[in-house]
């Protein structure tokens, strides 16, 4: 992993923004979940901003005022108080947006790295929940193994090698395709 995580920093800070906006866009369907069962939150807004990340990547001196988007963006985590799983699976949407708004708003070298062990992290969160392994070498061994895992780790992986390449306009909606993961989320979830 520590190879990958090398790669990932070595990249320039538009390859590593296109990265994280393909992270950020299979985490989104976990924020609207949450939002559908709850009535907290609006996916329409949060859908919005990564948009405008978009934007920006494909045409460099698109005028986006990511600071405001930035406020925007902290309007959209889920209460304080709720700290169910679904909760924290949306957060987890927001706050790796936050990030990549971070690295256009200015310098966030950490924030490519947060954004790619925020996903897994969710993943691993899901796996642990839904096995209920209570010996922790065993569950580590099975969040290592569990198709989720592998799947998130193969579609990281395609996403950093896509980024390393040529990335211009249809390099950057071929992977926003990838991202979007034809609507199905880091934990298997899918809003069809």
């Amino acid at each position: 992993m520590s190879g990958f995580f090398q790669r990932l920093q070595r990249l320039e800070p538009r390859r590593q923004q296109a990265f994280m906006a393909a992270l950020c866009e299979r985490l989104l369907p976990n924020y609207a979940f949450y939002a559908e069962a709850t009535g907290h939150g609006d996916p329409k807004a949060l859908r919005v901003v990564l948009d405008l990340v978009w934007e920006r990547l494909a045409v460099k001196d698109a005028r986006i005022d990511f600071d405001r988007q930035a406020e925007k963006l902290a309007e959209l985590e889920p209460p304080a108080e709720d700290d169910s799983f679904g909760a924290r699976r949306a957060l987890e949407a927001v706050v790796a947006i936050s990030s990549l708004l971070d690295t256009l708003r200015g310098d966030s070298p950490e924030a490519v790295l947060e954004v790619s062990r925020t996903s897994r992290g969710g993943v691993r969160a899901f796996i642990e929940l839904t096995e209920g392994e209570e010996d922790g070498e065993r569950l580590a061994a099975i969040v290592r193994e569990h198709p989720l895992m592998e799947d998130e780790n193969g579609f990281q992986d395609a996403v950093l090698e896509a980024v390393e390449g040529e990335l211009g306009r249809d390099a950057l909606k071929a992977l926003r395709r990838l991202g979007r993961n034809e609507g199905v989320s880091n934990l298997g979830l899918s809003m069809d």
